[in-house]
């Protein structure tokens, strides 16, 4: 029997961040991954394999449509998919293996295998040639993240009708696909293949796509998707998805009641992700998981058993992989004796379309509901100089201040680099900075981030300079 202070199951950002972290503090530290790479979804079929998608295809995208309005001359472009998921896989494998140098560099010890409770400071792994070890520890993290989520009648076969994971590793570029879910997962992937030239109709069951963003930004990236051939069925329930063999057919009811039926070579099924906590032995030591399929953790991210910890999209909050990261330096750190902060008002989100969405803070409609007295101020990204001698004109960024105070309650943007820009927003807001703060505040000429100045300007007094 091996003996820890810190047993950590799952090796995404979360885990393998609270490692690293537990590590630095002196704590000898074990993960446990039941997958023969580190690095969880995100990683392996997630973000990061998602992103290098999404350039690669952005890359083609400009060949195609842009270079010749930049003088560039080319002649039969063409999309080699094969290529690009090599390339995807490369980035993969470069990225978790990062993760592996970074367990040696800090003496965490790594057990492949899946991990599950005996009792509160003992952890089974079994190995998947069958060997089992056991491990005892004073304290244990559950960090085993979430799996894409499904409805009634829409269940993947993993051939046609497809999760993410799927998407990720497909042999053709379909003609058409069926995307359903309006959020970040379904958009990115669909703008993957839509750049590619295949037909992309997107099933939502709300109103608006990205429903949990300002209206402000849904509004706007609609405008950008369909310029680029999207097609939106809103307020669309799906009754059921069917494969014929070399398709799918997906039966939906309109608003009116009405039935809609649509075929497409593929259907992507991205209707969010929920909590993975299957064969963890929870039962074992008197943890369970709520309606959300969650393990409920108080303010410390303590469960109800007091030596063990749970963080990521097993517990409440945004599934995102910074959150689970913070999180994971959050415990690590309560455990050392420090006092750790997180301020889950100022996790930032981001749909990594083009432009790119990002978010921090309430949404307009939020503080309205609230009772806020607000002031918004927003700045066209076409009127920076900066996006048009990049041909990046779409978005806007949008500030919103308290009325009274002038204190900066949310930042949204839908711009070139958005994921990047919101950072300042980010820092702005966790010193509570007014929205005169960040218009006084010089922005180096030419740039992106000129439209955040100027969308704080606009929101002090209405005084922007360049509209």
């Amino acid at each position: 029997m091996s003996t820890f202070d810190m047993t950590i199951i799952g090796s995404g950002p979360g885990g393998y961040v609270a490692a690293i972290r537990c590590a630095q503090l002196g704590m000898k530290t074990a993960i446990i991954e039941k997958y023969d790479t580190l690095g969880g979804t995100c990683l392996n079929v997630g973000c990061i394999p998602s992103k290098a998608l999404l350039d690669s295809t952005e890359h083609f995208h400009n060949a195609t449509h842009n270079f010749a309005e930049h003088g560039i001359d080319v002649k039969d472009v063409k999309a080699n998919l094969k290529q690009m998921i090599q390339r995807k896989n490369d980035v993969v494998a470069q990225t978790c293996n990062g993760v592996k140098f970074l367990m040696d560099k800090n003496d965490i010890e790594v057990f492949h295998g899946e991990g599950s409770f005996v009792d509160k400071n003992t952890v089974k792994v079994i190995a998947s040639d069958g060997k089992e070890m056991i491990l005892s520890s004073k304290n244990v993290l559950i960090a085993t993240g979430s799996k894409p989520n499904y409805f009634p009648g829409m269940e993947p076969d993993k051939k046609r009708i497809i999760t993410s994971t799927e998407a990720l590793n497909l042999e053709e570029i379909p003609k058409k696909l069926l995307v359903i879910g309006g959020g970040v997962i379904g958009l990115e992937l669909g703008s993957v293949f839509s750049r590619l030239g295949t037909k992309v109709e997107v099933v939502e069951f709300a109103k608006t796509i990205i429903p949990t963003m300002d209206k402000t930004m849904s509004k706007e990236l609609t405008k950008v998707l369909k310029k680029e051939g999207f097609k939106f069925h809103l307020q669309h329930q799906v009754k059921n998805v069917d494969s014929t063999g070399t398709g799918v057919k997906l039966t939906a009811l309109n608003k009116k009641g009405e039935e809609v039926i649509m075929e497409a070579d593929y259907c992507l099924v991205a209707v969010g992700r929920k909590p993975f906590t299957d064969g963890l032995g929870l039962d074992k030591v008197g943890i369970s998981v709520n309606s959300s399929g969650q393990i409920d953790v108080n303010d410390h991210l303590q469960t109800s058993v007091p030596n063990v910890y749970a963080i990521g999209d097993v517990v409440r909050g945004a599934m995102l992989a910074h959150k689970a990261e913070d999180e994971g330096v959050y415990v690590a750190e309560l455990l050392a004796g420090q006092k750790p902060h997180i301020n889950y008002n100022l996790i930032p989100g981001v749909v990594y379309t083009w432009p790119e969405v990002a978010s921090v803070g309430k949404t307009e409609d939020e503080l309205i509901e609230a009772g806020k007295e607000i002031k918004i101020g927003q700045f066209p990204i076409k009127a920076l100089g900066r996006a048009r001698a990049s041909m990046d004109i779409l978005g806007t960024i949008k500030i919103i201040a308290d009325a009274h105070t002038d204190e900066v309650l949310g930042v949204h943007m839908i711009a070139p680099r958005a994921a990047d820009l919101i950072m300042e927003a980010v820092v702005a807001m966790e010193y509570r900075a007014s929205a005169e703060d960040i218009a006084r505040i010089c922005h180096p000429h030419p740039t992106y981030s000129e439209g955040v100045k100027e969308a704080a300007l606009a929101a002090t007094d209405n005084r922007p300079l360049h509209i």
